[in-house]
């Protein structure tokens, strides 16, 4: 167990750096065979040539992108300092960059939102696994039936109807109809009920979309877990139907749940972009949106390393749950 988790551990560490040097790549490599001065991502178009030339020396973005890679994660352990002649920013660490137009740390950025997006992901995640799982196991085991026919059919609506009409329409009826959540963000430490009021509905819209694709996968894999010969077998032996379903057909059911939520709640706390934006949630999503539109790298190069360290976490949580959940799989 021990020497699987150094294995895993070490490749998301690759893994980490991989996607660092490919995200350097495409901002300030990218753009040079393209005859982009990446420089003026950061000054605008009209700076004049001396002006260019001093936020490249400051950033260093004449070094190769090796060195570039490694003034970065230097600085997240060590602090960094961007110096052109008399011009110095220090960027405590963990420094994940600098924003220089809106003139601060990217992570006191990522700090601040990055507890709004865990709260959306956090409890969608709890409701589309509950409500999706359930209605994906009662699919299956009354297939055919009108209930199956009806739970697909809204699983269909909510793969199909995009999160801000969805959204959008929620807060229509129960916020501005039927007033009966506030609509805006509160702390949870300034107010418990407030807050639960403003997440309820991005809760439910987010949830609503995932939980249509966990229903449908669900009701697939538990209607192929059925046909298995060892649900026949322990039918056979006369178990009760609710032990049958409980104990052995949803142990082999899980192992693909888990695999998409390891996936999806990963990417989410990267941020929800369409979800945060509907709802005017001061999270990830809503600044790397508020960054692409500024054209601001660092925060958008900070909120990839994020993502992708989510992910990488999640994936390795799920590999050890297998274990736990399916007795056939065992960690090598």
């Amino acid at each position: 167990m021990l020497a699987y988790l150094i294995r895993r551990l070490f490749a998301a560490a690759v893994m980490l750096v991989v996607t660092v040097v490919v995200v350097f790549c495409i901002f300030f490599l990218v753009p040079k065979w393209a005859g982009v001065d990446p420089a003026l991502s950061f000054v605008g178009k009209q700076a004049d040539p001396a002006s260019v030339e001093a936020v490249r020396t400051k950033l260093g973005l004449s070094d190769p992108i090796y060195a570039q890679v490694w003034h970065f994660f230097k600085g997240i352990f060590v602090g960094r300092t961007y110096a052109a002649g008399g011009d110095v920013t220090h960027c405590s660490a963990p420094c994940f960059g600098y924003s220089f137009r809106s003139e601060q740390a990217v992570w006191p950025v990522l700090t601040s939102r990055f507890p709004v997006t865990l709260e959306l992901a956090l409890g969608a995640a709890v409701l589309w696994l509950v409500f999706g799982v359930a209605a994906g196991v009662l699919s299956a085991l009354k297939r055919g039936t009108l209930w199956d026919r009806g739970a697909m059919v809204i699983a269909l609506a909510g793969v199909s109807l995009p999160i801000y009409f969805t959204g959008l329409l929620a807060s229509a009826i129960f916020v501005f109809g039927l007033k009966l959540f506030n609509g805006e963000y509160v702390s949870i430490s300034d107010s418990f009920s407030g807050w639960l009021g403003g997440m309820i509905l991005p809760w439910i819209t987010l949830a609503f979309l995932y939980a249509a694709m966990y229903a449908r996968i669900t009701r697939a894999t538990m209607l192929e877990v059925l046909g298995e010969d060892y649900i026949r077998t322990a039918r056979a032996k006369g178990l009760k139907e609710p032990v049958v379903i409980g104990k052995h057909a949803m142990r082999s059911t899980m192992t693909p749940i888990l695999t998409m939520l390891g996936m999806d709640l990963g990417a989410l706390i990267g941020g929800a972009i369409l979800t945060e934006t509907t709802f005017s949630l001061p999270g990830l999503g809503q600044a790397v949106l508020n960054a692409i539109r500024n054209q601001d790298l660092p925060v958008i190069l900070g909120v990839v390393l994020i993502t992708s360290l989510a992910v990488l976490v999640a994936n390795l949580l799920v590999d050890v749950l297998y274990a736990v959940i399916d007795p056939r799989v065992r960690l090598s």
